[in-house]
């Protein structure tokens, strides 16, 4: 490795050839960057169209190239979306954009000539999203499907491995959907990362080496001939730790037995003998089973599933005899395989389980004496008479169980996977019978013990619905089934639930450092410095996007306040409670609701007054938790500006005063980075703005955060900032109701 790397490369299919000077670049008269040679020859050019006459190039520090209009800021052409072979930070593969383009990468045709070569690197719709290189037409290298989190035929891509990636999805102008994958790890910025997809197909992440003063690889997509794209044909699996590498799957032989044993596997393998569903001739008409691949990169051709959970997928695939395999992650929900299965790879660790359909003579249980065949008759007989008893015992205990508890929805319950249900005496036994000093808090909707569970000493947080909450079993099963399909670093993972007796409760992972408030508004707690802050606040912004845009489903949480922040032993923020949260269809934009519930201070302005809620609902809480951690004041109860209701109206007062620095905390206002504290501000005061089409998305709020060079708008005058404001509210309300179209009720939820 050299220590300079080129990342992009302009005119990389027509070199300057002439010898005698360099080329020129310059600004043309139609506001286009072009690169002429000597002979005023255009070799490449930006070609971007309604361009102004004020144009201006500018190369960011994140190495992006932007044509921009000088007045505004408006960008009118940029190289990240045009990448040669290197992709970095803020950079974006898509897979079909609003213009019809999609952004991939290209390899060289050599390490010393920088020309269009043989592989590229794409993200491909699909039926899950995957990252492909392909050499020429050819796939050459697929990353598996993505779940959420990381992509499954990355083996050593774990949830919180190179966690900067998210894939996100937004809908074109003829209807369809775009999604399109970036990254950002600002949460590590003493170093820097890139990838780079080589001359010979590998892909490699590249990352900064202080002490060595180089560029260092930290991972590469291919370390072994198992990597390669159907190395081993189909109905084949690749195992690198084997000798010979390809095998054929359990109830599979080779197709050409010669060509196998010459290690020559392209042609693949085929299927002994035919499946139950396929052949009448089957004797005693056995039903056909799965035999597990553990730890497997699952196949290519990947038909989705999202309504089934866990073992439900077995059921689905042999209801269906074009179903060969099947396979199940909580991030994607039920995958099945119709096609021929190609491309399987064997890990040592990694990967998940894939159930190949077998006949049932694969199974190793048809060989059974007649003594045995005898006596069936007399065993089913009085396993009948046993499950019948079995089960009107059990029918007895549930009545008993549920007679105190109408509102329990059995159908819901069923929605709920096993492994989510925990025992109401397993709780009792990891909290101590939930002793006080267990007791990590309680809030609206009841106390919030620490557990450990005796079998693995895991610690749990254990949150007990208290027959008084304001929050009842409606909000209980709302949480469960909307928590339970999202995966991020940056929410609260719920690991199960009980539902037994008159208990509701949730067990979710313990966070030992509890809620942000408890730092920001606590003033016995330890100080969070500025560096702190800022990934806290860049964390949270990051888990909205993903629920906005990057998760399968679109979530509007509605309750976004201090004391849903939790933190994790490292600070890392994750948002929680979601009992009031909303599930959007990817064609809302907004609801109206005559049930307004929330906490007061964070509540948008359209939505108190007149029941409308959207994603903007969440941004303007965003902007009042932004401001908060800054200036560590409450913005419910504010007291310190007699011409002022809240924070925001405090806020907004200095900011007209050119006095923001005001605002900030006096414990990191010494901060060096005080320019990058006003920008927070900055944008928060964009996040709280009165009217919801004036605030940013928080796509917007992420770019913002992350990009010191990006110009910001003036903010508006925020929502709720004079005293005056909530008066006339309050009087409107009390006469006739004429300040709400809804009627609205106001609920204050104060959960944890």
């Amino acid at each position: 490795m050299t220590k300079a790397s080129v990342i992009w490369v302009a005119n990389r299919n027509q070199p300057i050839n002439d010898s005698s000077s360099s080329g020129l670049l310059k600004i043309s008269k139609d506001g286009n960057l072009v690169l002429m040679n000597s002979n005023n020859m255009v070799l490449w050019s930006t070609t971007a169209s309604n361009i102004s006459s004020n144009a201006v190039a500018m190369l960011l520090d994140t190495g992006n190239l932007v044509l921009q209009e000088n007045s505004t800021g408006r960008i009118l052409w940029q190289s990240f979306q045009h990448p040669t072979n290197g992709y970095l930070q803020g950079m974006e593969l898509n897979t079909d954009n609003i213009n019809g383009e999609r952004i991939k990468l290209t390899s060289w045709r050599s390490p010393q000539d920088p020309s269009i070569g043989e592989f590229s690197a794409s993200l491909e719709r699909l039926n899950i999203p995957e990252v492909m290189i392909w050499r020429g037409s050819q796939p050459y290298w697929r990353s598996g499907p993505w779940n959420g989190q990381k992509f499954l035929g990355i083996s050593d891509m774990r949830s919180n491995f190179l966690s900067g990636f998210y894939l996100g999805e937004e809908n074109t102008d003829n209807g369809t959907s775009n999604f399109y994958l970036a990254y950002n790890l600002s949460s590590n910025p003493d170093t820097e990362y890139y990838y780079m997809l080589s001359a010979d197909g590998n892909l490699s992440e590249m990352y900064w080496d202080i002490e060595k003063r180089d560029w260092l690889i930290s991972w590469t997509s291919k370390t072994s001939d198992c990597d390669v794209y159907g190395k081993c044909g189909e109905f084949g699996i690749c195992d690198a730790a084997s000798s010979p590498i390809c095998s054929c799957l359990r109830g599979y032989m080779p197709r050409n037995p010669g060509e196998w044993n010459k290690q020559n596997w392209s042609s693949g393998c085929v299927r002994k003998e035919p499946l139950q569903c396929e052949s009448k001739r089957v004797p005693n008409n056995k039903e056909d089973g799965f035999v597990k691949v553990q730890n497997a990169k699952v196949p290519a051709s990947i038909m989705w599933s999202t309504t089934n959970i866990g073992n439900d997928c077995g059921g689905d695939c042999l209801g269906n005899c074009s179903c060969i395999a099947y396979a199940y992650d909580a991030g994607t929900g039920c995958m099945f395989w119709t096609a021929n299965l190609t491309d399987i790879q064997s890990f040592s660790l990694g990967g998940i389980n894939l159930y190949i359909r077998v006949p049932n003579s694969e199974l190793g249980g048809d060989k059974k004496n007649d003594t045995v065949i005898i006596a069936v008759p007399v065993i089913v007989g009085i396993a009948i008479i046993l499950t019948c008893a079995y089960i009107l015992w059990k029918r007895i205990q549930i009545r008993e169980r549920v007679k105190n508890k109408p509102r329990v929805n059995d159908n819901d319950l069923g929605k709920v996977p096993e492994l989510f249900q925990f025992e109401f005496e397993r709780l009792v036994a990891a909290t101590n019978n939930f002793n006080l000093s267990n007791k990590l808090g309680e809030g609206g909707y009841g106390p919030v013990y620490k557990g450990t569970l005796l079998e693995d000493g895991q610690e749990i947080a254990v949150k007990r619905l208290s027959r008084s909450s304001g929050q009842g079993y409606e909000e209980f099963m709302n949480e469960i089934m909307v928590i339970s399909k999202l995966q991020h670093r940056n929410l609260v993972r719920l690991l199960g639930c009980c539902i037994e007796r008159d208990e509701k409760i949730l067990i979710y992972e313990y966070m030992p450092n509890k809620s942000l408030d408890a730092y920001i508004f606590d003033q016995s707690g330890r100080i969070l410095n500025w560096e702190e802050r800022f990934s806290i606040i860049e964390g949270i912004a990051r888990g909205l996007l993903y629920l906005h845009r990057d998760s399968r489903l679109r979530i509007i949480h509605r309750d976004l306040k201090m004391s849903n922040i939790l933190l994790d032993e490292e600070l890392n923020p994750k948002i929680a409670d979601f009992g009031i949260a909303k599930i959007f269809t990817r064609t809302q934009d907004m609801v109206n609701t005559r049930r307004v519930v929330g906490t007061y201070g964070y509540m948008s302005p359209e939505y108190v007054i007149q029941g409308i809620f959207s994603e903007k609902s969440d941004v303007f809480s965003f902007g009042v938790l932004l401001l908060e951690i800054v200036s560590k004041r409450k913005n419910a109860s504010f007291y310190e500006d007699a011409e002022s209701l809240s924070l925001l109206g405090f806020t907004w007062n200095l900011w007209n005063a050119d006095n923001t620095a005001s605002l900030i905390d006096p414990e990191i206002s010494s901060s060096c980075n005080r320019e990058d504290i006003i920008r927070c501000i900055h944008i928060g005061l964009l996040c709280v703005q009165e009217l919801a089409r004036d605030r940013p998305t928080m796509t917007s709020v992420v770019s913002m955060l992350n990009s010191e060079t990006l110009n910001l708008p003036a903010p508006k005058q925020p929502a709720f900032i004079l005293r005056q404001t909530i008066i006339d509210i309050e009087s409107s309300l009390t006469n006739g109701g004429l300040g709400s179209i809804n009627n609205v009720t106001i609920t204050n939820i104060q959960g944890r």
